[in-house]
């Protein structure tokens, strides 16, 4: 009889539903249980928060298992989005750590402090209440998993797109030592050394240490020694276990840190400087961008205490206990040019406490679980916004516009989620989630002189405080869930299920109160009236689902038909402030509103196919696994000054298809891979944009990977982008434009007309050039 971690490890791998786009290593561990890639053992997954069976869970859930991810060459948890349909996972702009991440058309792109970031991301099942330090590299991974559509009833807010759960490896009950190397294009230089070892019967230890490199693929013209795009990462992870393999407790002490101190990435311009006259640059990953203080330094670090208890043999009770701290420093220079046009160095700090209770039941017909959710988080920034002056200013040190945020939350539900099987072949599942939010935020903006504030290493003092507000708001939400499925027999599902998604509400923190509607037209901006300019109230999402799942010889198959409907949707934004109407912006300010409403409709379909078993001997066979996801999604209400624009607005980092299809062959100890991803064209933000939104386009990915008879060895050759596509995954613009975004122009030059600064800002930033390495590891 197969050990449970192996069991488990085998399912999950023999899935090509679950493992889209890189399943040429499944067979490897397979073969190493002792069985076929075409077995029919279940694939188990916790989608809904307890072991199941892939095949019995009513959710649209992808699954990657940590060996594919190596297999295939994966670098960080971005690498998942080109064959997971209808999702988007990418670094957010300048930063290799901040995550951008979106689900069938939900989420959120601006990282900044008070925006909640519509996917979940969660790390052995604690929320990561910020999206700094979220792009996980992928290493001493068990599996991530996908969830896409609202989640709100098992992982809570802020999952009305879906949740991305990063799922570490348990400890081995036997010595383990494990190694990999990784050399490749542009100095890239890798390496990981994980060990763990029992203690007694009882207590294992373990860990992990990793250091990841490489250099830019571009530089910086303007600054002798700084690169753009390079990476310099150290992480490590530790862990003690008590109990579990059979025991009645589980206990699991972890730590994990991250320290990236990569130059900061800096955009590309699009369009020639308005006043310096400095051209378009040729290599798109190269820049002159003249802010390098403070320099780019991200830290992120945790605690987590995960029990498990059997109570009875139906009753089991989990706790899961949590401490993170992260903290940013960034350049920000959003001209990309020498000058002090819009210069904003940027700090964020981020710190929470969770606390989750789950008491789950398994019984004949019943299955199950109630929980309690706690989390304490404090999250804030501040940045200055350094601009080139003017008129009477002329000639003195840069003027400054200081901007302080601080956001604290806190946030408390109790849910419920149960199945009951009226027959082997009938099913019906109802859940529900209560939360009750309170956010307080507090808001300084000052107008200093003098380059950048003290905490950024300049001399800036404060000549004006223009905001100074403190508020709080409390929100409180219920989100059912229901589904019913039928199975005819043990190889398809067929389901129709209802969920309820929510995303807290907030203050803007970079808002300005000068800018606030005089609404009672006294010409006094009360505190009332600043209350509700800041405030933005949450969003909800009713989301249907269709779905079946079907197992046949040598292939599985899912298909998923959704509807959402979007309500309250929080439009973050950005506006010039001329406070002394000069016809100057001496700052920007944000501006979020509940302005639009927007509804869903798509389908994805996942596929895997094992045929030509023995064409070439034993162990050879031919593998193809496909994706396809479609999502046409519009707004239905966009208001903008009183007036509806929304045929004039696009749904921001959804592409309308998504299609990937790997070609996989198997030949004994070697198996190779190549995978083609497609995706549509994609809008950056809510108003198009002719400069950065991206066409459609393909990126074409290889691997050839082989493993010694007793896996105790291997070698990779892998190659991402191999085509060399270049495509805009960001940027910033700061321009004046027509309601449908085409930019205005000067009558007299042609030129467009800067919305803040004077050099005019268009900037890009690009996904990852090719680049070609080789791996190599061995474990005992």
């Amino acid at each position: 009889m197969k050990s449970p971690k192996i069991s488990f490890v085998r399912a999950v791998l023999l899935a090509g539903i679950a493992a889209p786009g890189i399943f040429s290593a499944a067979p490897v561990l397979a073969q190493e249980a002792g069985e076929s890639a075409t077995s029919s053992d279940e694939i188990i997954v916790t989608a809904r928060r307890r072991e199941e069976s892939l095949q019995d869970v009513p959710v649209a859930v992808t699954a990657y298992s940590g060996a594919q991810l190596e297999a295939a060459g994966a670098l960080d948890i971005t690498d998942i989005s080109d064959t997971t349909p209808n999702v988007t996972l990418e670094n957010s702009r300048g930063t290799n750590s901040t995550l951008t991440a979106f689900i069938r058309g939900v989420g959120q792109q601006d990282p900044v402090s008070g925006f909640e970031a519509g996917v979940g991301i969660y790390l052995d099942d604690v929320y990561l209440n910020r999206p700094q330090g979220a792009v996980l590299d992928i290493y001493d991974v068990e599996r991530i998993e996908v969830l896409r559509g609202p989640q709100g009833t098992l992982y809570g807010r802020n999952t009305i797109g879906g949740a991305v759960k990063y799922v570490t490896r348990r400890l081995s009950q036997d010595f383990a030592l494990k190694a990999r190397a990784t050399y490749g294009t542009f100095d890239q230089a890798d390496g990981v050394l994980t060990a763990s070892a029992p203690i007694s019967d009882l207590v294992r230890v373990g860990g992990s240490v990793a250091r990841l490199s490489r250099g830019g693929f571009g530089d910086n013209l303007n600054l002798t020694g700084v690169e753009n795009y390079n990476k310099d990462v150290w992480a490590a992870r530790g862990s003690v276990e008590l109990g579990g393999y059979g025991e009645p407790v589980f206990i699991r002490l972890s730590g994990d840190y991250t320290r990236d101190k990569s130059d900061a990435r800096n955009g590309h311009r699009l369009i020639t400087s308005l006043l310096s006259a400095a051209p378009v640059l040729n290599d798109v990953f190269d820049t002159r961008s003249g802010l390098n203080t403070p320099k780019q330094d991200v830290k992120a670090y945790g605690l987590a205490i995960n029990a498990e208890v059997n109570l009875t043999d139906n009753l089991t009770l989990k706790s899961i206990s949590a401490w993170r701290k992260d903290r940013s420093f960034t350049p920000i220079d959003f001209d990309s040019l020498p000058a002090i046009d819009v210069d904003v160095p940027a700090v964020y700090r981020n710190e929470q406490v969770s606390q989750e209770f789950q008491l789950l039941y398994e019984g004949d017909r019943l299955n199950g679980l109630v929980g309690f959710y706690y989390l304490d988080a404090d999250s804030s920034t501040q940045f200055d916004v350094i601009l080139g002056t003017t008129g009477p200013l002329l000639g003195l040190p840069g003027l400054n516009a200081f901007t302080e945020g601080e956001v604290k939350t806190k946030t408390w539900s109790v849910f419920g989620d149960f199945t009951f099987d009226f027959s082997d072949q009938f099913a019906a599942s109802v859940g529900g989630r209560y939360t009750s939010d309170e956010r307080s935020s507090r808001i300084l903006r000052q107008t200093k002189i003098g380059g950048s504030s003290p905490i950024f290493g300049g001399t800036a003092i404060p000549i004006a405080t223009v905001t100074n507000f403190d508020g709080s708001a409390k929100f409180s939400d219920f989100n059912p869930r229901a589904s019913l499925s039928f199975k005819p027999n043990s190889d398809h599902l067929f389901y129709a299920s209802y969920a309820q998604g929510f995303k807290g509400g907030g203050f803007d923190p970079r808002g300005d109160a000068r800018i606030a509607p005089d609404t009672d037209r006294n010409g006094v901006r009360s505190y009332e009236e600043i209350y509700d300019f800041f405030l933005f109230d949450p969003e909800t999402v009713d989301s249907y689902e269709l779905g079946w799942k079907g197992s046949f010889e040598g292939a599985r198959i899912a298909i998923t038909g959704f509807y959402g409907d979007y309500k309250n949707v929080q439009i973050p934004g950005s506006v010039g402030v001329d406070a002394n109407g000069d016809g100057i912006f001496e700052s920007f300010a944000g501006v979020t509103t509940n302005a639009a409403k927007a509804t869903f409709k798509g389908v994805e379909f996942e596929s895997f196919s094992r045929f030509a078993d023995g064409f070439a001997g034993e162990g050879s066979a031919i593998t193809f696994a496909g994706t396809i996801g479609y999502i046409d999604g519009q707004y239905d209400r966009f208001i903008v000054n009183n007036v509806d624009v929304s045929n004039l607005r696009r749904i921001q980092n959804t592409p309308k298809w998504t299609i990937s299809g790997t070609l996989g062959l198997e030949l004994g100890a070697f198996n190779a891979s190549t995978t083609y991803s497609y995706r549509s064209k994609t809008n950056q933000f809510e108003v198009p944009s002719p400069f950065l939104d991206q066409k459609s386009y393909g990126l074409l990915d290889g691997s050839l990977t082989w493993s010694s008879d007793d896996d105790r060895f291997s070698v990779g050759l892998h190659g991402k982008n191999i085509l060399d596509k270049e495509y805009i995954t960001s940027g910033y613009q700061f321009l004046q434009v027509a309601p449908d975004g085409t930019p205005l122009r000067n009558a007299t030059t042609g030129n467009v007309i800067p919305s803040l600064g004077r050099e005019g800002i268009v900037t890009a930033f690009y996904g990852n050039p090719r680049q070609v390495f080789i791996t190599a590891g061995f474990k005992f």
